[in-house]
């Protein structure tokens, strides 16, 4: 009888080691799994009362840092909108992950087939998986990002009321969820046709929203004091305040339902805001996000801290994982915060890497951010940035350079962060800083070889080159 027994339990042992190893669940991991839910929204940057942008109202944000945790420095890989979140869910940069342009339409970049989205392993770990909104990591679809669900409503208002309605099914399960919720505001949206305005114009707040400057309009260093760029950035402000008030009722959701003390919610963006100089370019405006977490039901991850370490995007999976108990495969480039918050050993980003090949056109550009400085490796000759203002005439005009359509990339910029956090001095020409320009180029070009970007064997061809060619040979449009 006894040897029964000890034969069952063995049997157990073997079948629950199994299970644990095909999920990637490390042994020994506490059953009671936290819940995850991302509030995840377009184009924010760090455009929020609480990182100092003291004229607009964002309450509900704030209230939420105050209670959690704010990274005061953090940043994407890439101020592009499908490279950025392809490199939050997969823990890789674009280079390497596939995704170094726009998904949709004729843009047609996408994840590799081998790349695992965060959904896939936490759904292979025994998770509920639902995403709510904006998926624009891969034109494959949410079923291959790892979703049970997809509900497609991306504006925020109509995007939270699905996401609450999603909470309130899952909170009566027995299973841990992971709940993404993207959405589209503060975007630029497309607007009527009219006197001011030709056809497909896009601008702030959208034509559901109004302008917000019952605080005033905090105009930034980098961006020229015109009528045009307070009228964008009350707009914006208005855009920012609507989504402020979506994750009120986000928030307020996963109270009412008990979900707080077990559930990591995650708040954050993409890249910088759509104004010039921003989104789409390399500078400090385009790569700074907002990240605001909390965790009540772990020491550290609560509580109204600010952590000043300087933290990527890529750097999330592999946190979610660790968190979740699931093992980190050794190709996540990003290194998880996760002991930082929970007190343990933790060596802190030394650099900031940024790039640049796609977005709305080629524009392949590299950068490297030190505590203090940083280099941007240009290799083209476009133009100085790329507008993401969508619109023929934009409304407003940077301060550097004071003349957009003349100015043109150079072969390198070297900006001081300390004396210079808008980087409007170039210093890489400059004799007496060519010492830190030639450290920082041998630093970055070094993790461009680690790193095996295409860049160094020449132009990256879009998806579409083939296309195109095969098109001209007489071969289908894929319109």
């Amino acid at each position: 009888m006894k040897w029964n027994v000890a034969i069952s339990i063995m049997l157990a042992s073997l079948v629950l080691a199994a299970g644990t190893q095909a999920t990637g669940v490390e042994a020994g991991t506490d059953v009671q799994r936290p819940n995850v839910v991302m509030f995840h929204c377009h184009d924010l940057g760090q455009f929020l009362h609480c990182y100092g942008v003291k004229t607009v109202r964002t309450p509900n944000l704030d209230r939420f840092a105050e209670e959690g945790v704010r990274f005061a420095r953090s940043f994407c890989t890439q101020p592009g909108c499908s490279p950025s979140r392809a490199s939050l869910f997969t823990g890789r940069y674009p280079h390497n992950n596939g995704v170094m342009g726009l998904t949709h339409a004729n843009f047609a970049w996408d994840l590799r087939p081998e790349e695992k989205h965060l959904a896939q392993f936490l759904k292979e770990a025994g998770y509920q998986t639902v995403a709510v909104g904006v998926i624009h990591e891969t034109r494959s679809g949410a079923k291959r990002c790892g979703y049970d669900k997809h509900i497609n409503q991306s504006k925020a208002a109509e995007g939270t009321t699905a996401v609450i309605e999603q909470l309130k099914q899952l909170a009566t399960g027995t299973r841990p969820f992971y709940l993404y919720a993207g959405f589209i505001e503060p975007h630029r949206l497309p607007y009527p046709k009219g006197p001011d305005r030709p056809a497909g114009d896009h601008g702030f707040p959208g034509p559901h929203l109004k302008p917000d400057s019952a605080l005033g309009v905090d105009v930034p260093g980098y961006l020229r004091d015109m009528p045009g760029t307070r009228e964008e950035l009350a707009g914006l402000q208005g855009a920012v305040r609507h989504v402020d008030e979506q994750f009120g009722r986000f928030i307020e959701a996963i109270r009412e339902l008990g979900l707080e003390k077990n559930t990591l919610v995650i708040a954050t963006t993409d890249h910088g805001i759509a104004m010039p100089r921003a989104k789409c370019s390399v500078y400090e405006p385009g790569l700074q996000v907002a990240l605001l977490l909390r965790h009540a039901g772990r020491k550290g991850w609560h509580g109204g801290v600010v952590r000043n370490e300087m933290i990527s995007n890529i750097d999330m999976l592999p946190s979610i994982l660790e968190l979740a108990g699931i093992s980190v495969p050794a190709n996540v480039q990003g290194r998880s915060f996760a002991p930082l918050l929970d007190g343990k050993a933790y060596t802190p980003n030394e650099v900031i890497f940024g790039e640049l090949t796609y977005h709305g056109y080629y524009d392949p550009r590299r950068s490297i951010r030190t505590e203090t400085h940083k280099l941007i490796a240009n290799f083209s000759s476009a133009p100085a940035f790329q507008d993401p203002s969508q619109q023929w005439r934009p409304r407003s005009d940077t301060v550097v350079p004071e003349n957009p359509a003349t100015a043109f990339h150079r072969h390198l910029e070297l900006y001081d962060l300390s004396s210079d956090p808008w980087e409007q001095v170039d210093l890489a020409s400059k004799p007496e800083y060519t010492a830190t320009r030639n450290e920082l180029a041998r630093r970055l070009y070094q993790h461009m070889v680690e790193t095996d970007d295409p860049l160094l064997r020449g132009a990256v061809a879009s998806p579409q080159h083939e296309t195109r060619l095969k098109m001209l040979q007489g071969g289908p449009s894929p319109n």
